[in-house]
């Protein structure tokens, strides 16, 4: 199975990207993983919010297959514990799905479109995040599951 996740616009904090970056090496030891990053949207000040998710929600739905899982990371979406989301990951993994493909929008969230779109809505916490910070701390999350599956001692219950 490959992962992707998709993000929108790049970082702009050296320190996320370099967090993320260690840890989509550390995720490729155990799956195929890719970033994908959507350049952020120009003139974004002439758009509504309305608008601007939409525009987005064009071009992450430009990235999807037919066959993809889609799970976006969103306020409204289900909350797990490390071990519930590696379980999760699991169950992903054990459907011979070629793809799973997850989704942290911009900072106005998704598109209708992009809502109809995907399979699942995941959240982190009730917490609000910057989109930013958010792709570092879920990059940390999958690489904690795929420990947890693989009975490392990196997590701790």
């Amino acid at each position: 199975m490959v992962i992707e996740l998709i993000v929108i616009g790049k970082t702009d904090l050296k320190e996320v990207a370099s967090l993320v970056d260690m840890y989509a090496k550390r995720i490729n030891f155990y799956c195929k993983f890719n970033l994908t990053v959507i350049p952020d949207l120009k003139n974004t000040k002439k758009l509504t919010e309305a608008q601007q998710r939409t525009a987005e929600g064009d071009l992450i739905l430009g990235q999807l297959s037919d066959g993809d899982f889609v799970a976006l990371l969103d306020e409204h979406g289900r909350e797990f514990r490390s071990v519930e989301f590696a379980e999760w990951m699991q169950k992903r993994m054990n459907s011979g799905m070629k793809r799973l493909v997850l989704v942290i929008g911009g900072p106005y969230g998704f598109s209708e479109e992009v809502y109809k779109r995907a399979n699942a809505k995941l959240s982190l916490s009730q917490m609000t995040f910057s989109h930013q910070i958010v792709r570092a701390i879920f990059a940390e999350q999958l690489y904690r599951a795929f420990t947890i599956l693989n009975n490392e001692p990196y997590h701790h219950e």
